[in-house]
């Protein structure tokens, strides 16, 4: 083979799954193509108390409203600029916390626990699984958990387990909070915006969902973690248990937790606390919740005596590294934009509702739960999947008699469910290339625990229809 082969020969390898804005760039396309082939048409609706509802039965057929060539891309910007509030608040969430893990507090409060619980394996385990779930549930921690995947590798490491319980720990903790994100904005709290469900509302029954799939989830890694204990030969991964270590990659972390440390974990706490308050109290949304991490962002600075022009820099390079999740945010919602415009979404809803309608609201609401799991693994993206779904789901739901709170949690566990498994997912493929997890070991191993999340979602939606969970 000549050189000048091999370069072909490795792009050609180079080109395999589609990336999320390729994706969804087809999807845009083939609305922009429906718009011409399906009816439109139109549910009446109604509006109470500020909360506008469809009226059942009262769907009708509109003049076509296909969509030109220029009105194509014309979409991806109002989508844009439809979605500025949640694509700003992405980025100065990713800014703040770029300050805050400048101030290394993050890594000591987790070197620290690590040191504390020395030869007390389980109870690491519990630990670490629980405090990233807790960042998980709030959201802010989800796409930076990459960054900490070498020091699950290391508590794996002094177990004497596999690189699978080491990204387990971190990365599958983040995911059980976030598979119902009780307090994150950019999930739970965009598809309450949409379906016009208060913010944060039903936090009791989601925090008992939270608190059932956290649980599962520890169990489950504890009885992989005996399993390999007893005999290593168990380990998915084979007798090479840690194919790509890097002992380097933790070297920088700091091994003690000081007082500047303690301060601006306080802060953040304190910031969060007063956001959650304001939410309860006040009625905040998630531009107050940008203005409080902007706040948290500068404190954290004083606290750690940042210099004005390095928190500067160290913002915009946490801004930096979510331009690509909060713009997918805008070219999900273009989608939407496109459906409106042809006046074809209501009609999609329709047909839908059609075909579910030999369904009782219980049944509704798993299919609904099942066919946001799919939909995830071809766009990955938590808050674009809102952006698509939700408009859609809201009024479905409203004619299936099912309460818009139903329909928002069938959504998120459907998203955070199948986010351990679909290739799409470019955190997933870095947290496992980073540990060198090949994804079919990795599917062997997570497969029985994402059934049982299933199991779960599936019953705790049956309690939530049948208990008539709401608001609305």
């Amino acid at each position: 083979m000549t050189e000048e082969q091999k370069p072909q020969k490795e792009n050609k390898k180079k080109i395999g799954l589609p990336d999320a804005y390729v994706i969804l760039f087809a999807i845009l396309f083939l609305a922009a193509v429906a718009t011409y082939f399906i009816p439109a048409g139109s549910f009446d609706r109604e509006t109470t108390d500020g909360i506008t509802t469809v009226v059942p039965d009262s769907y009708h057929a509109t003049e076509q409203q296909p969509a030109s060539f220029i009105e194509l891309f014309r979409a991806i910007q109002q989508g844009m600029i439809d979605s500025a509030g949640l694509i700003f608040l992405v980025l100065i969430i990713g800014g703040a916390f770029a300050v805050i893990e400048h101030t290394g507090a993050i890594d000591a409060l987790i070197m620290k626990t690590i040191n504390k619980t020395k030869n007390k394996e389980y109870l690491l385990i519990i630990i670490v699984c629980t405090l990233f779930s807790i960042f998980g549930a709030l959201g802010i921690i989800v796409n930076a958990v990459i960054a900490f995947i070498p020091i699950g590798i290391i508590l794996a490491r002094s177990m004497k387990l596999d690189a699978v319980v080491g990204v387990s720990i971190i990365y599958l903790g983040a995911y059980a909070g976030f598979n119902t994100a009780f307090l994150d904005p950019l999930t739970t709290g965009m598809a309450q915006q949409i379906a016009q469900v208060p913010l944060f509302s039903g936090i009791g029954f989601r925090i008992l969902i939270y608190i059932t799939v956290l649980l599962s989830t520890i169990l489950y890694i504890w009885w992989y973690s005996n399993k390999i204990k007893k005999n290593p030969e168990k380990s998915v991964l084979g007798a090479n248990r840690f194919p790509k270590y890097d002992e380097k990659s933790v070297d920088t972390a700091p091994t003690e937790l000081t007082g500047t440390h303690k301060l601006v974990i306080s802060w953040l706490a304190v910031g969060i606390a007063i956001y959650i308050f304001g939410v309860f109290q006040f009625g905040w949304s998630l531009n107050e919740m940008a203005a409080m991490f902007i706040v948290i962002a500068i404190g954290t600075a004083i606290i750690a005596k940042i210099t004005p022009n390095k928190l500067v820099e160290e913002f915009f390079n946490g801004c930096k590294g979510l331009v690509y999740g909060a713009l997918i945010i805008g070219m999900a919602r273009s989608i939407v934009v496109l459906l409106e415009d042809g006046q074809i979404l209501d009609t999609v809803v329709h047909g839908m509702a059609t075909v579910m309608e030999p369904f009782s609201s219980v049944l509704g609401a798993i299919v609904m739960f099942i066919a946001n799991g799919v939909f995830n693994l071809i766009v990955s993206s938590g808050s674009g999947q809102a952006a698509i779904v939700m408009p859609i789901m809201t009024p479905l739901a409203d004619i299936m008699d099912i309460s818009r709170q139903v329909a928002v949690q069938a959504y998120k566990m459907g998203d955070g469910f199948t986010n351990v498994i679909t290739p799409i997912s470019g955190i997933l493929m870095a947290n496992l290339a980073i540990a060198g997890i090949p994804w079919t070991k990795w599917i062997k191993y997570i497969l029985p625990l994402v059934l049982i999340w299933f199991a779960i979602g599936a019953v705790y939606l049956t309690i939530a229809v049948i208990i008539g969970w709401g608001p609305i």
